[in-house]
């Protein structure tokens, strides 16, 4: 017991190192994240004539906003420059979707290629081949000599999974095309139009409280309407071109509702008070920062201007603000759920959201804006349609507040060649000075983890109860029938909740992620981000302490369950099971640690590498994408699964980097949990021929790189009609607590027993005899 004792000890003490050395690691090697323009830095990656046919440099990056010039020879040809250094917009990661465009003196896109992204349903499913083809639809266009059409269709056909992330990409490229063109002169004969000193200051009239009335609002144009009919969503996918939306128009009567919409700026007192009503007025002015604005928006019909994106990705993707290059989407943290509207003669509504603009979003209250609302339409299981339309928001005069500035003095020629010079440095210094602003609100990630207070608590719910199924196991397994269907009922909420419904399936990405991270620029709140996935994180990290990898691989991996559910069915269908031998299956469990190894490797040359051969992954096809993705993958994952029907978990045992990453530090853990006999492997076998993942060693030991910690071996170990080592010891229980024969036994059945027991006879009695 004493170097048992030791032993753990020193096991703790290596954990703990461990951990430390890590931890140094992070600060050691944690790099600032750079806020200047990273276009040289793409330029360098990407031959001249490839971002600009015809040209044969590319120059510095300079300017603002930030362009580089293609020149053939000295002769100028257009500007290259990046999307996200002109147009702030994001998709689902909230990190920018990086893209090259190349545009001509007179407007024309020559060039467009997508050269970062930080995209999970690119990175997890979508094949960037059809990313890239997508963009190349723009190539060719020209949004100076043709304006593209407010509420025009890309295009290209937006690719079924990924409509958000490409319905971004578009935006970004179309409008940062114009804002160039603005500010560069673009098709105005190479000169930058001429922008005269403000001369007035516009902005956002507090003073003005007055309670009105719903008509009166409306009147105003404090709120504005957008009103689409069946007929209207109808006629615009017909104008879209695409022949399968056609084929399938809205049912009803064509002068029926399809969505009646509405919008108001309700950070502007009056506005506000009129729509919310002074209580939620007052709690609104608590929960907005200084200058932070927000936006009611309302909408009765058939078709949610909501929609489910955002309960499954935290972002409304059907809606999105547009003011001249700047766009963003709202997400779960920047919603509230209102009851109704409590301006005088408001109707009903079916559903009302308050939206407040996120802290990062560049918008003017007192300017124009467009809230653009996206229709799907689904053809087939693996397409989708879509069409958008615009609702133009101007905020009345009355709402705003102008003051007159006062004229700047004439400048000398040196001064004024002087401010020219820096304006651009003055430009990035303010860029910079916002984006600092915006790092020092408060952390994004706990507003996150607040809106999914629901998710999280149901997650801790059910670690609790499965860290309470592990600590009084053997009260559980002492009742097979019970513990197989709470087993049966865990799994099920894996896959469903867990896998299907949060998509918290961990990944060996996260691992790659992680490493990388402490490497380069390690920051928690990367991490923190998601509140499911990083419990889940945390969770498999302190089990590895108590109970190796089989608390995440055979209780919380939802491809895990998916595979033991399937071939539990398989099971009661009769389909045959293989039982690998031994020598082969030891071999064949040392794949995944080699694929792991070689995963790591490559992450450590260039993780996008890594994460793109981290397709040996299933997770993401079966689990993430539902098996909505291209055949060859669902090929893959559909094998897989049949290979489980005939040898339980076959992924899990033979091929799953993740669980090797995880069964690395295995030995690292302080208990043992799982109990056993002195005669187990010598001379009984039971345990080792019974368990599914075959993690028992002959010799009776268990191997916890492999163990799923399904607690299968225990119920055999309480079983007193299976176990052969207490049907042994209840057998000689029983002989040694017999009755004496003459313990109040009827005499009839005494004298029938008293032969057995043989008492003092003559030698020749027949009794005897």
């Amino acid at each position: 017991m004493r170097r048992s004792c030791q032993i753990h000890v020193l096991h703790l003490n290596i954990g703990t190192w461990l951990g430390c050395l890590l931890l140094l690691l992070s600060s050691l090697l944690a790099t600032p994240t750079q806020a200047a323009s990273r276009l040289d830095e793409f330029l360098a990656k990407v031959p001249a004539a490839e971002i600009f046919p015809g040209a044969d440099r590319i120059g510095p990056a300079e300017g603002t906003p930030t362009v580089a010039r293609a020149f053939a020879g000295e002769r100028l040809m257009g500007y290259v420059y990046l999307t996200t250094d002109i147009v702030n917009t994001r998709g689902y990661s909230s990190r920018p979707i990086d893209t090259l465009i190349g545009l001509t003196l007179d407007g024309q896109i020559v060039a467009a290629k997508l050269v970062e992204h930080h995209e999970p349903i690119v990175l997890i499913g979508i094949p960037e081949a059809r990313v890239e083809a997508f963009i190349q639809g723009y190539v060719g266009k020209n949004y100076i000599k043709e304006p593209p059409r407010p509420g025009a269709p890309p295009p290209v056909d937006i690719i079924s999974g990924a409509t958000v992330t490409l319905m971004v990409i578009g935006d970004s490229i179309t409008r940062s095309v114009l804002a160039v063109a603005r500010h560069y002169g673009i098709g105005q004969d190479g000169q930058a139009a001429a922008h005269a000193a403000p001369t007035e200051q516009r902005s956002l009239d507090t003073s003005r409280d007055a309670v009105q009335s719903w008509e009166a609002l409306l009147d105003s144009g404090a709120v504005a309407r957008l009103y689409v009919s069946v007929a209207d969503v109808n006629r615009a996918f017909e104008e879209s071109g695409h022949a399968g939306a056609t084929d399938r128009p809205e049912p009803g009567d064509p002068e029926e509702t399809f969505i009646d919409l509405y919008a108001a700026l309700v950070s502007q007192p009056s506005i506000g008070r009129s729509l919310l009503g002074d209580t939620e007025w007052d709690f609104l002015q608590k929960q907005l920062k200084p200058g932070q604005q927000a936006i009611l928006v309302a909408g009765n019909g058939p078709y949610s201007f909501k929609g489910s994106g955002y309960v499954r990705g935290g972002i409304f993707d059907r809606i999105e603000v547009i003011q001249e290059e700047n766009s963003f989407h709202f997400t779960d943290l920047d919603h509230q759920r209102l009851a109704d509207v409590a301006a005088a003669g408001a109707p009903h509504f079916r559903e009302i959201a308050l939206f407040t603009v996120p802290a990062d979003a560049t918008f003017d209250a007192v300017e124009p804006w467009r809230l653009q609302l996206m229709v799907q339409r689904v053809i087939n299981v693996k397409e989708k349609a879509f069409t958008v339309f615009g609702l133009n928001y101007t905020l009345p005069a009355d709402y705003i507040k102008v003051e007159a500035i006062a004229p700047a003095p004439a400048a000398t020629p040196a001064v004024a060649a002087g401010a020219d010079a820096g304006s651009a440095d003055s430009a990035a210094a303010a860029l910079r000075q916002a984006r600092a602003d915006a790092e020092a609100a408060p952390a994004l990630w706990k507003q996150i983890w607040a809106s999914k207070i629901g998710q999280v608590s149901i997650l801790v719910v059910a670690l609790l109860l499965l860290m309470g199924v592990f600590f009084f196991q053997d009260q559980l397994t002492a009742h097979e029938v019970l513990y197989k269907r709470f087993r049966l009922a865990f799994l099920t909420f894996t896959l469903l909740w867990i896998g299907w419904y949060a998509q918290a399936q961990l990944s060996v990405v996260n691992v790659l992620t992680f490493t990388t991270a402490l490497r380069t620029d390690f920051r928690w709140e990367y991490f923190l981000m998601d509140p499911i996935v990083f419990i889940l994180w945390v969770a498999t990290a302190v089990s590895l302490i108590f109970w190796n990898r089989g608390a995440f691989c055979g209780w919380l991996c939802p491809f895990g369950a998916l595979q033991e559910l399937t071939n539990g069915i398989a099971r009661r269908l009769h389909v045959p099971q293989i039982k690998v031998p031994r020598g082969v299956n030891t071999r064949l469990s040392g794949l995944k640690y080699v694929i792991f190894l070689v995963l790591f490797g490559f992450s450590l040359y260039e993780l996008s590498v890594a994460e793109q051969l981290a397709e040996v992954e299933p997770f993401k096809t079966a689990i993430i994408l539902k098996f909505v993705r291209d055949w060859p993958f669902v090929i893959f994952a559909v094998v897989l699964l049949l290979a489980g029907l005939f040898i339980e978990r076959f992924y899990c045992r033979y091929l799953c980097p993740l669980g090797a990453a995880l069964a690395i530090p295995a030995r690292l853990r302080i208990f043992d949990w799982l109990r056993r006999y002195k005669m187990c492997g010598n001379p009984c076998q039971l345990c080792a021929v019974d368990c599914p993942v075959q993690a028992i060693n002959p010799e009776g030991d268990i191997n916890p790189n492999e163990c799923i910690q399904c607690l299968n071996c225990q119920m055999l170990y309480h079983n007193e009609k299976k176990c052969p080592h207490l049907i042994q010891k209840n057998a000689k229980l029983k002989r040694h607590k017999a009755p004496p024969p003459d313990a109040g036994i009827p005499g009839e059945v005494v004298a029938r027993r008293e032969p057995t027991v043989r008492p003092r006879l003559p030698d020749d009695s027949p009794a005897a005899s």
